[in-house]
């Protein structure tokens, strides 16, 4: 069972600061002031004519007494992973949708919706929000019993008859696929479950099939619980003060081994870092410093930083350091399986035995072996130590050069044929001719014959081209 969180209108309720949208004067949130548009508004504002997307100066002209309040996106994000933090003790494993819904996975955990419900009421309510409860038996249904009544439950089998009833906003369309289903008079998600999937799919695009799937309570997708923020950072100095280059950066290099140290401990990766300079003339100095890739390497991190650095000058000489690593990822280094340097055929075996410990079935091999059907050239075996290459052979096969057949999208091709070989292909001339191979497919459905040849151009390209019924193709060339 998953329970869906759901704070109606999060958009404005943050930007009132929790108050109650009451009162007679209709609201409009924009993203900006100038030259803004309208991202959020209420159902005063509505009434009188103003829509989301407009600009502020067209939902001001179609409700001229409606209040306009810019939207801080910043303080509304923190809010939210602070709520999000808190309702760990609720459960901990929680789906951050967007801002204003999240899924909670309850199983396990105990009692029934109503004490889960008065849970999470009391952990948003710190925030003054409002705030309503429901659960289903996928995500969809959850965040649909929101929209029934606080606390509501759809259970396994009645999800098409509960959510049919209910409005089309709740599948977030966009405002042309919205007019025009209103055009083709459907404005419930049961209208919608009636209509035929594949014309609906046709007509809307392949977006249409997932909203066709939760107009009949039908959601597959997966509950993907949020990572954890993990504060990981370090600071020094703060008695005497840096004035040298030097000294700085034998500073930074310190903090940078702390940070590294915390984050291959906690199995992270930062893509950027926040360096915090405390001045002696009290000033302070924030410079963020983005990382070219998601990384745990100090030697990296601190090539990037010092190329940050080199073009500041301070003011006064520096008193404090605080190094943070942010937009951290999980898994650490991407690492080799085997390093370079240390190749031998104990290792490989070791490696061999953790892959199929982890697989649960044997380690394969790929063989290539010489066939004129693309399908028969390569087969599998069982990888062991017994059949890996030698160093000898090794540089045996590395003397071979064996070109690489490069299939192309299959075309029609012009090809003039000479004594019962290809002797044109296009306006190219062939200058030599392997084959014919015959091909056969589909011998369970209607069998496919096909004639294959390998062909050297006059331009010194060579191909793979073959003749079904009475027309040529190309289907690859060699490199």
């Amino acid at each position: 069972m998953l329970a869906c969180m759901r704070i109606p209108d999060y958009a404005l309720a943050v930007a009132l600061g929790g108050r109650q949208m009451t009162g007679e004067v209709p609201l409009l949130l924009a993203d900006r002031y100038d030259r803004g548009h309208v991202i959020a508004l209420d159902e005063r504002a509505r009434e009188e004519g103003a829509r989301i997307g407009q600009t502020v100066a067209q939902a001001v002209a179609a409700a001229p007494s409606a209040r306009v309040v810019v939207y801080d996106r910043v303080r509304a994000r923190n809010l939210w992973h602070e709520i999000l933090d808190a309702l760990d003790v609720v459960t901990p494993l929680i789906d951050d949708a967007r801002e204003g819904v999240a899924f909670l996975d309850m199983q396990g955990i105990e009692g029934d919706l109503t004490r889960w419900s008065a849970q999470v009421r009391s952990v948003v309510e710190r925030f003054a929000l409002d705030v309503t409860c429901g659960a289903g038996s996928n995500k969809f249904c959850a965040y649909a019993a929101t929209w029934i009544a606080d606390s509501t439950t759809i259970e396994a089998g009645e999800e098409a008859y509960r959510v049919a009833p209910l409005p089309l906003v709740l599948l977030e369309l966009d405002p042309s696929a919205a007019q025009r289903l209103h055009l083709l008079g459907v404005g419930t998600l049961g209208e919608l479950a009636r209509l035929p999937h594949g014309p609906f799919v046709r007509r809307f695009g392949r977006e249409a099939a997932r909203w066709h799937d939760w107009s009949r309570g039908i959601d597959r997708t997966p509950f993907l619980p949020r990572g954890h923020a993990l504060a990981i950072e370090a600071s020094m100095l703060g008695e005497g003060s840096a004035e040298s280059e030097e000294a700085v950066f034998f500073a930074l290099r310190v903090l940078l081994a702390r940070i590294c140290s915390d984050l291959e401990r906690a199995g992270k990766r930062a893509s950027a870092l926040q360096l915090d300079v405390e001045l002696e003339n009290g000033e302070s100095e924030h410079i963020p410093i983005l990382l070219a890739g998601a990384t745990a390497q100090e030697r990296a991190m601190l090539d990037v930083m010092r190329a940050k650095l080199e073009g500041l000058t301070f003011a006064a000489p520096l008193v404090g350091l605080r190094l943070r690593a942010l937009r951290l990822e999980p898994g650490g280094e991407a690492m080799p399986l085997v390093r370079g340097d240390d190749i031998d055929r104990q290792n490989v075996a070791v490696v061999l035995a953790r892959l199929e410990a982890v697989l649960g079935e044997p380690v394969l091999r790929a063989r290539t072996r010489v066939a004129h059907p693309l399908e028969e050239r390569f087969t599998y075996e069982p990888w062991t130590m017994g059949n890996c290459d030698t160093a000898g052979s090794t540089t045996a096969a590395a003397s071979r050069v064996v070109p690489q057949l490069r299939l192309l999208t299959v075309t029609e091709i012009d090809v003039k044929v000479a004594h019962g070989e290809p002797a044109r292909v296009d306006s190219r001339a062939v200058l030599s001719c392997a084959g014919p191979w015959r091909i056969e497919e589909g011998w369970f459905t209607a069998p496919i014959a096909r004639d294959e040849y390998d062909v050297e151009l006059d331009d010194g390209s060579v191909c793979r081209i073959y003749r079904q019924g009475s027309r040529w193709y190309l289907r690859g060339s060699y490199d």
